[in-house]
């Protein structure tokens, strides 16, 4: 199996640093290929902007998704964003690996996000006038199982239904239904490391003891139930057709029942 490791931690001393060392252990032990883009590391250009198309005509206005199109299709990406679009494509398992800093993820992830998923790469896929885009179930990265490994400060009472934090679920579903669902991935549920300044030696070897089984089960762990757009459960406007829902509220409508 091919698992690709898309990390952003700005220290390799961190907990992160050290889940990302034990997750490419575990993962290599056990036979599996591994790459890992270390977006800190790599000093990622996050910013996206007309720099990306030095091609481009700088007298006319930039649409960056008209651009990054362009250069998808006509070959002319730079050679950093095109080296992440082959490791998605290499990959079988993808990991988003981030610490949750106010309530999303680093800039400089954002900004890889910006700038892989390019228009006719992740998104503008496929389509028959605006009503069948290749999207949420569907598109070029269809196949693929993924998942989120996120570290963050508060407590897991705070994350909950009720907390003052918000659902987690909540808050990750942009994430995991509009990064990952969206272009087609398999969304597997996400670990969450709860206190994670806080964790002490023990409690790290009990963490590592889920990860790893979390890491020897990817392509069999049973994925978020999202809905896929062109299944049926959406009417042409991409609406959840009434009555679908049941006595799921929210975001959680968007799941379909199992």
């Amino acid at each position: 199996m091919n698992v690709f490791i898309v990390y952003a931690h700005p220290e390799p001393k961190s907990l992160n640093g050290s889940l990302k060392d034990f997750a490419v252990s575990v993962l290599t032990n056990a036979g599996h290929q591994v790459q890992v883009s270390d977006l800190y590391a790599m000093k990622w250009k996050a910013v996206a902007d007309g720099d990306d198309f030095p091609e481009r005509n700088t007298n006319e206005r930039l649409d960056y998704g008209s651009a990054s199109g362009k250069a998808f299709t006509d070959g002319t990406q730079l050679p950093d964003v095109s080296t992440e679009q082959e490791k998605l494509l290499w990959a079988d398992v993808v990991i988003f690996q981030f610490p949750l800093w106010w309530f999303s993820m680093p800039a400089i992830l954002k900004g890889w996000i910006d700038r892989v998923y390019a228009y006719g790469f992740a998104y503008g896929v496929g389509g028959s006038e605006g009503k069948q885009w290749d999207r949420y179930g569907e598109g070029t990265l269809k196949g693929r199982r993924a998942m989120l490994v996120v570290t963050l400060g508060g407590r897991e009472p705070q994350y909950s239904i009720r907390g003052v934090n918000g659902s987690i679920d909540d808050l990750l579903f942009p994430i995991n239904h509009g990064v990952l669902y969206y272009p087609g991935m398999t969304v597997l549920p996400p670990l969450v490391v709860y206190q994670a300044r806080r964790i002490q030696e023990e409690e790290y070897k009990k963490l590592c003891q889920v990860y790893e089984q979390r890491l020897l089960t990817l392509n069999t762990i049973e994925s978020i139930p999202y809905r896929p757009q062109n299944g049926g459960d959406y009417d042409d406007q991409q609406e959840l057709k009434p009555g679908l829902e049941g006595n799921a509220t929210g975001l959680a409508i968007h799941q379909a029942k199992v």
